[in-house]
Parts: structure tokens; C-alpha cells; sequence
């Protein structure tokens, strides 16, 4: 499949780890540049950043996403650095437990602040750069299944910031298509990341979930979901926008 892509730039958030790394990985070997960023660096992000400047022009910016100072400072240092950008991928994200009785306004907060309000900052500058610089884009925000079931488990906060963006990805959509910049978001199931490990390094309750909730019966690599989000910012998804890609193993079927 010809993606079309090679020599665009990207900027990922939260992809010094996890879906993020898996994300640009990928992009990487398709020749896309990249802008790594977290809140923090990871052992082995700066040989990462090496080993893509081999093929691609590949930064790292330090960025909590739920701070609008900060990724005000990141579309602008990225800006500076790679001298275009085509390409946004909020992925970025908190997976806070606590049930409701007991949760704590400001961790409701900080999950909306990082989930749902970064990426609206970081997707209101690229848009108003596109519009200005008359120029097509793609942005995907990464949503959950607990987007469209709920929680029972101790992650409402994630769950509501989690629906809100896939409002968000619709409005923004029916806003910007006139200007050729596409919007879509993907909705993961369980993957083999660090932020469920609770649920992935637990032998009974992974498999649990396996038996009751994933029909395809395992859980997903990163890898996996990485590839439909590549495919959204090909030209192969043209013609797709306002879209909720489900790549849930069957957790989650509309």
C-alpha cells in the first residue's frame, strides 16, 4: 500500500513510550519527520532520536500536554525546527483509577486538561496555521472504547474526557473539511502498553478480559494500532473524515 507520506512532518504527543513510540516508529519507516514528545525523557529517547535522524529529521520537545503554555511552546518550537508541519497526532493521555464516590475534582480535571483540552490547543494552532498558510493537514485523536461503554473499573474521568474528544473530532471535522485538512479519531481496546498495566501485567484479570470482553480472544500489540493511524494520515483516507476508527479486538462493535 502506497501511503504517500514520505518527507511530511509529524508531531506526536505523548511518544517517548507506548502507542506514541509504536506511532512513530511506524511513520519513520515511512519517511516521515517526527517530533517526539513527553513529559519527560525516557532512557533510551535520546538513542531514539539518534537512530531516526539516519532516514528522517527527528526532534524531541519536552511537553505536559495539560499545561496550554506548554503546547503553545511545542507547536511553535516545532514550527521553528522543522519548518512545516502536516501531520497531528493527539495520543497523549492519563488513565487515573478512582470510582466516583471517592474521585477528586482536581484528577477529574487533570484528565480532561491532558486527554481533552491539549489536544484541543495543540489542533487549534495547526488548524489556524493550515488556514493561513493555505495548506492541507491531518489531525488523529486517540479515543478508547471507554469512549462509547463507560467505566465500571474505576475510570470515569478517562471515560468522559475520552467521549468528549470524539465530539470534538466530529465538530472540528465539520468545521475545517472546506479547507482540506481532515480530521478522524482511533478508538483502542487493551494493548500491551505501560498505562494498563494493571490490566496487562495481571495474569488473572488480563485473562479475564480476554474471555469476556475481546471476541478476536488476545490483547493488541501497539503495532497493531500504530498502522490504522498511519493509514488515516495516508492519502489512502482521503476521503475519510469525522470517522471513529474502532480497533478494539471487538470489545467495542457499532
Amino acid at each position: 500500500m502506497e501511503y504517500n507520506i514520505k518527507g511530511k512532518t509529524a508531531i506526536v504527543t505523548g511518544s517517548a513510550s507506548g502507542l506514541g513510540l509504536a506511532i512513530v516508529e511506524k511513520l519513520v519507516q515511512e519517511g516521515v519527520n517526527v517530533v517526539v514528545t513527553g513529559y519527560k525523557k525516557h532512557e533510551d529517547t535520546d538513542e531514539r532520536i539518534n537512530q531516526y535522524n539516519k532516514t528522517v529529521k527527528a526532534i524531541f520537545i519536552k511537553c505536559d500536554v495539560g499545561i496550554e503554555e506548554e503546547v503553545n511552546s511545542l507547536f511553535d518550537e516545532a514550527l521553528k525546527e522543522m519548518g512545516s508541519i502536516d501531520f497531528i497526532v493527539n495520543n497523549a493521555g492519563i488513565w487515573m483509577t478512582s470510582y466516583i464516590k471517592d474521585m477528586k475534582l482536581e484528577d477529574f480535571r487533570r484528565t480532561l486538561d491532558v486527554n481533552l483540552l491539549g489536544p484541543f490547543v495543540l489542533s487549534k494552532r495547526f488548524v489556524n496555521y493550515c488556514i493561513d498558510n493555505n495548506r492541507k493537514g491531518r489531525i488523529v485523536n486517540l479515543t478508547s472504547q471507554a469512549a462509547f461503554h463507560g467505566s465500571t473499573s474505576g475510570h470515569a474521568h478517562y471515560a468522559s474526557s475520552k467521549a468528549g474528544l470524539v465530539g470534538f473530532t466530529i465538530s472540528l471535522a465539520r468545521e475545517v473539511a472546506p479547507y482540506g485538512i481532515n480530521v478522524n479519531a482511533v478508538a483502542p481496546g487493551i494493548m500491551e502498553t505501560r498505562m494498563v498495566s494493571a490490566i496487562v501485567d495481571n495474569p488473572e484479570r488480563k485473562q479475564k478480559y480476554i474471555d469476556e470482553r475481546i471476541p478476536i480472544g488476545r490483547v493488541a500489540s501497539p503495532e497493531e494500532i500504530a498502522r490504522v493511524i498511519v493509514f488515516l494520515l495516508s492519502s489512502q483516507a482521503d476521503y475519510i473524515t469525522g470517522a471513529t476508527i474502532d480497533a478494539t479486538g471487538g470489545m467495542l462493535m457499532r
